[in-house]
């Protein structure tokens, strides 16, 4: 049984959390989302072209390794990608108030998350 609901709901209770959400990058669909701030279909959308583009350039480097995160820092909130290390076609997304959040913190949270979720 699925407990995505859930596993978001415990991202947003991170320091900082404005939304969190769990995306197919196969389609680019939201598979899950939880809090506010943004349009999280739009972000997911956008995001699944970011992982997309790294997968690739990893591909072409002929590197034998895979995404643990990937960080976007914007002037007033983060943006972390993390793909599941179970289902890598699946990733997390949690967006943060840079001034309210702890990065660090975030990272190991969204980590824990993925070692969680139940697909």
């Amino acid at each position: 049984m699925s407990n995505i609901p859930e596993t978001l709901e415990q991202l947003l209770k991170t320091d900082g959390a404005m939304c969190a959400a769990l995306v197919d990058s196969s389609s680019g669909m939201l598979l899950g989302k939880a809090g506010g701030g943004l349009d999280l279909d739009v972000a997911a959308a956008g995001n699944t072209e970011v992982v997309r583009a790294k997968l690739k350039t990893i591909k072409a480097l002929g590197l034998d390794d895979s995404i643990d995160d990937i960080l976007i820092t914007l002037s007033s909130q983060y943006h972390i990608i993390r793909p599941l290390g179970h289902t890598p076609e699946v990733f997390l997304y949690l967006v943060l108030d840079v001034a309210k959040s702890n990065l660090a913190l975030a990272r190991i949270n969204v980590k824990k998350a993925d070692g969680s979720l139940e697909l």
